[in-house]
C-alpha cells in the first residue's frame, strides 16, 4: 500500500481535473471573511517536477497541463493558473503543484490545515514544503474522523486516494458517511480514477444514493500508453461551494473538446 508516488503522474489530465476544481473551491471560500478548516486524507509529497526522470518517463504531463496551458483550456485569471504562475515563479517553470500547494496559495494564517500522508519519502517531502500546516504521518481516514468536526466548522476535505488495493472502492463510502455524519456541514471531495473495468460505479452508486445533492464530475480520455487502462477522471463534491457546478460543466465541456480536437 506504501509503493504509490504520484511523481510519475503529475499535471496529467486527472491532475487538471482535479487541480482546477479545487482551485476554484479554494479561491471561493477564502474570498469571505471567514475562517476555515482544509484536511487533505492523501496529501502526497505538495511539490512536483515535470523535468523529473519520474515524469519524463510516463510523459503524461504532455496530454494534460502541458496541452491545456498551449491550448488555453482554462480562461485567462482562472484561479488554478494563478496558482501554477506563483508557484513556478517560486520554484521554477518545471515546477508543478500538488493539492497541498494549491492550498498554501489561497489559505490564510487564521485558516487551520491538515495534511496526511503515510508513504515515507512523500511525507518527507511535504514537510518541506507545506509549514502552514499540521502535517500527519498516519493513515488518512483515521486522521480525517479523528479531526471531524473540525474548528473551524466551515471548510473543505480533499480525499484522494491512489486506490492500490481494490478494497477501498468498498471501504471509501463508509469512510465518507462516517465523516459527514459528524461534519454534515463541510465540503468533502472525493477524486476517484475511471478505469476501462469501471470498478468504480458499485462505489458510485452507493455515494449517490447517500448523498443524493452531491455535485458529480467527470472527464473521459484516451490512455496515455498502450499499456495503461485509466480512461477517464471522478470528482464527488458532498457540499460543493457555490459555483463549483458551472465551473464542473464549464471545464468538462473545455477539456473534452481538446481531448476530442487532437491526437494524443
Amino acid at each position: 500500500m506504501l509503493s504509490y508516488q504520484h511523481a510519475y503522474h503529475a499535471g496529467n489530465l486527472a491532475d487538471l481535473h482535479k487541480h482546477a476544481l479545487l482551485a476554484v473551491a479554494l479561491d471561493y471560500l477564502t474570498r469571505k471573511d471567514k475562517q476555515l478548516s482544509y484536511i487533505e486524507t492523501h496529501a502526497g509529497r505538495g511539490l512536483y517536477r515535470l523535468d523529473s526522470a519520474e515524469a519524463q518517463k510516463t510523459g503524461e504531463a504532455a496530454a494534460g497541463i502541458r496541452r491545456a496551458e498551449a491550448e488555453s483550456w482554462l480562461q485567462a485569471g482562472h484561479p488554478f493558473l494563478q496558482v501554477l504562475a506563483a508557484v513556478r515563479a517560486a520554484h521554477g517553470r518545471a515546477a508543478y503543484p500538488g493539492s497541498p500547494l494549491i492550498a498554501a496559495h489561497f489559505l490564510r494564517k487564521s485558516d487551520n490545515a491538515h495534511l496526511a500522508e503515510l508513504h515515507p519519502a512523500e511525507h518527507a517531502a511535504l514537510s518541506w514544503v507545506a509549514g502552514f500546516a499540521t502535517i500527519h504521518r498516519r493513515d488518512g481516514f483515521q486522521v480525517a474522523q479523528s479531526l471531524c468536526p473540525p474548528t473551524p466548522r466551515r471548510g473543505f476535505m480533499l480525499i484522494d486516494p491512489s486506490y492500490e488495493v481494490k478494497t477501498e472502492y468498498e471501504e471509501i463510502p463508509r469512510q465518507i458517511d462516517q465523516i459527514v455524519r459528524k461534519w454534515n456541514v463541510g465540503a468533502i471531495a472525493l477524486w476517484y480514477p475511471i478505469l476501462t473495468d469501471d470498478r468504480h460505479l458499485p462505489m458510485l452508486t452507493r455515494l449517490k444514493q447517500n448523498h443524493r445533492q452531491a455535485l458529480v464530475s467527470e472527464i473521459r480520455f484516451p490512455p496515455v500508453r498502450a499499456d495503461h487502462n485509466m480512461v477517464g477522471s471522478g470528482m464527488f463534491v458532498i457540499n460543493p461551494p457555490w459555483g463549483l457546478d458551472r465551473e464542473a460543466r464549464r471545464l468538462e465541456d473545455a477539456i473534452g473538446k481538446g481531448v476530442r480536437g487532437g491526437v494524443q
